[in-house]
């Protein structure tokens, strides 16, 4: 069940609450809190629903449940015991487009009452749509242990001064970073040593002040090969505090959707054939944004300094006078082969690793191929499923035994892993029997054949013999003939 996150204001409106034992007690506590006009319908009531009715806090009906009733309220909750009477009241409330939640019945209910851990006015609601309450409890009491008291008191001088703040500051970007000065700076230090008032002193000293320019910045961040959770902590808060994030096709949408919801998002990736801006436009995008004021993260996928044309960015960046700060990601050769279970390097079978990439014409014409054929080596080949033909004839042709293991991953960390393995001689015909795409990553060398051993993440490795390739010695002979062709 998918949720739409919701906060509603219940203030002064009508609220029907039909049952009055504990949970019912628990569920018209809650609304008292937000200030609506509770009425509760049940024949009897637990000792302090009796002292809220007679102190006038809520509305008492002792007799059996009105249809009539649902007429002028908001909400309805259903926390009787009987079942037919909470599936009645379900459906007339559905009937009368009335939000209803039954107690312990995810199914019946349009909403569902969250665990909350309060900062007033600083609400964080933890919901799992009614399955696994338990599991919301837990999150919550581990936030309640996170999070300072004074959150409450920094939420409520942030509020009284918000209308000056934004005649201040009327620049979004300006706003921003004050806000950030303020929520992580001197005052909330003060308000966490219960010193509210020198805190709000220095908030209005703060706010006195002439504005600074902003400056603007780039932030290189790798994104890593997919997985959020592979994200660095760095990455994540400059997602968080970014103006306009300049992201590569490959991000993943798992990763954008840790950033601000309100940061301006660009997409500049490339593609083979599919350029969406070329390098001088990524160029020109980031000296107009960091111009304007803005921090820039320029998001890539995996690492920005492999294969990335992180190296570019930079220069151009400094000839330009623009700040700039690197925040390394976890690049697709390591991502790949962790998920895969291949260790690039195993004193048993290789003492070196090389990141290759052979996409194009020129970088397959200027890489070393018999250095690259030597054996004990592994090689982790970048944008190569295009190339696997040209790959495999030139790494034979050059005394690379056909006998070499291989592991093609793609989409490596992802839920929709898949790992091809085999020989050389048989790299083509694997990669197609399988239609292997990009993105996908080739690991060639002794280290390989550990791949269906260890492999621990995904579906198991697609190593079974495959009826439709042919013997090893004549996908040589092609792959040897096919060298000349190239």
């Amino acid at each position: 069940m998918k949720l739409y996150p919701l906060f509603a204001d219940l203030s002064r409106r009508a609220v029907l609450v039909v049952g009055g034992g504990a949970v019912a007690e628990r569920k018209v506590a809650a609304l008292l809190g937000a200030q609506a006009q509770v009425t509760v319908n049940a024949p009897v009531l637990t000792p302090q629903l009796q002292r809220w009715a007679a102190a006038g806090r809520i509305a008492h009906r002792g007799d059996a449940f009105q249809e009539a009733w649902l007429e002028r309220v908001w909400l309805v909750v259903a926390a009787t015991s009987d079942a037919e009477l909470n599936r009645l009241i379900a459906t007339l409330a559905g009937l009368r487009r009335i939000f209803v939640n039954v107690v312990d019945d995810a199914v019946l209910s349009s909403f569902h009452v969250p665990a909350l851990v309060d900062r007033a006015p600083l609400t964080i609601a933890i919901s799992s749509g009614g399955a696994a309450p338990m599991l919301s409890r837990l999150l919550r009491e581990r936030l309640e242990t996170l999070l300072d008291p004074s959150l409450g008191a920094l939420g409520l001088l942030a509020a009284r001064l918000r209308r000056r703040i934004r005649l201040r500051h009327p620049e979004p970007a300006t706003r921003r970073r004050f806000y950030e000065n303020l929520f992580a700076g001197p005052v909330a230090d003060l308000l966490r040593h219960g010193r509210p008032e020198d805190a709000r002193q220095a908030a209005e000293q703060a706010l006195a002040a002439t504005p600074a320019a902003p400056a603007g910045s780039v932030l290189l961040v790798g994104a890593g090969p997919g997985d959020p959770g592979l994200l660095t902590l760095r990455a994540l808060r400059a997602l968080n505090e970014a103006d306009v994030i300049m992201h590569d096709h490959l991000v993943s949408a798992e990763v954008l959707a840790l950033a601000r919801r309100d940061a301006e998002r660009i997409e500049v990736g490339k593609r083979a054939g599919h350029h969406h801006t070329t390098q001088d436009g990524i160029h020109a995008l980031l000296l107009e944004h960091a111009r304007a004021g803005r921090r820039v993260v320029r998001l890539k996928g995996g690492d920005p300094f492999v294969f990335g044309r992180g190296g570019e960015e930079l220069e151009f960046l400094r000839a330009h006078g623009i700040p700039y700060e690197v925040v390394p990601g976890i690049t697709a050769a390591v991502a790949c082969a962790a998920h895969a279970g291949v260790p690039l390097t195993h004193r048993d079978h290789a003492q070196s690793v090389r990141f290759v990439t052979a996409h194009c014409q020129s970088s397959r014409d200027s890489l070393d191929w018999a250095a690259l054929a030597q054996e004990r080596q592994t090689l982790a080949v970048y944008m190569g499923v295009a190339e696997l033909t040209t790959l495999q004839a030139r790494l034979l042709k050059h005394g690379r035994a056909p006998s070499t293991p291989f592991a093609l991953v793609e989409n490596g960390s992802l839920p929709q892993q898949r790992v091809v393995t085999g020989s050389l001689a048989d790299l083509v015909e694997r990669a197609a029997f399988h239609a292997v795409r990009s993105p996908a990553l080739l690991i060639l060398g002794e280290v390989a054949s550990l791949a269906t051993s260890l492999a621990w993440f995904g579906a198991p490795p697609l190593g079974a013999a495959v009826h439709a390739i042919r013997p090893a010695r004549a996908a040589t002979t092609d792959a040897l003939a096919a060298v000349h062709r190239a």
